[in-house]
């Protein structure tokens, strides 16, 4: 099973945010564990960087949280198409409809995201960690 894990699920993790830690850190684990492929966007490793060094302002530490995650999950490319089509999506975020497009493109089955609502609209099927969870093996 091939996952897009949203930026959301990323931060749940390296920020330790509550009541989602938990289930965002199963999936990555999940992963690491090769029960399932995952992949992040470039355009959302950015962001990640962003939101991560901002929260811990120290860039060795969020330097080392990044390669620790690069070491569980592919980087994505993001195309000039992609960034075209995803105008083209019925869906109210432009960042969203993005990543929606690119997890298209990939063939990937689920976008793992808090937030499923945003992706209505999206040709790829999101879904909270805690139903992909349902879906692995043992």
């Amino acid at each position: 099973m091939k996952l897009l894990i949203d930026t959301n699920i990323v931060l749940d993790v390296l920020m330790k945010r509550e009541p989602w830690a938990k289930s965002a850190e199963a999936i990555l684990l999940a992963v690491a564990g090769e029960k399932a492929e995952g992949y992040i966007t470039a355009s959302t490793f950015t962001d990640i960087y962003y939101l991560l060094h901002k929260h811990l302002r120290d860039k060795d530490k969020t330097k080392q949280a990044l390669l620790n995650l690069l070491a569980v999950v592919g980087v994505l490319d993001v195309s000039d198409a992609d960034c075209k089509k995803a105008f083209d999506l019925p869906m109210y975020d432009y960042e969203d409809a993005l990543l929606a497009r690119c997890a298209k493109r990939h063939k990937i089955d689920y976008i793992v995201t808090q937030g499923t609502k945003n992706f209505a609209g999206s040709p790829v099927k999101p879904a909270v960690p805690e139903d992909i969870l349902m879906l692995l093996p043992g």
